[in-house]
């Protein structure tokens, strides 16, 4: 495991030593959880990105569904004349 100094604004430490002394958890344990969720959403954030780049290609390249083919698919969606998907 690899050690990290950082500096803690004065706003940041004592809610921080508050909410370690709450859940009975240690600052270190605190600010590993936070820097995780934080990767995990950077992560994220930068999967919707390529997926939106994607799509945006996508479009240009005049692959698109007309919205109204979507919504009438969606509308059809549980009565006994249910509609395919549409298509590109």
């Amino acid at each position: 495991m690899a050690v990290t100094s950082i500096r803690l604004n004065s706003e940041v430490e004592l809610p921080l030593e508050n909410l370690a002394h709450k859940l009975d958890r240690s600052k270190n344990y605190i600010i590993n959880q936070a820097i995780k969720e934080f990767l995990q959403r950077q992560s994220m954030d930068d999967a919707r990105w390529e997926d939106t780049l994607e799509a945006l290609n996508s479009i240009k390249s005049g692959k698109a569904i007309d919205g109204n083919e979507v919504a009438a698919w969606l509308d059809s969606w549980g009565s006994n004349e249910e509609l395919s998907p549409p298509k590109v």
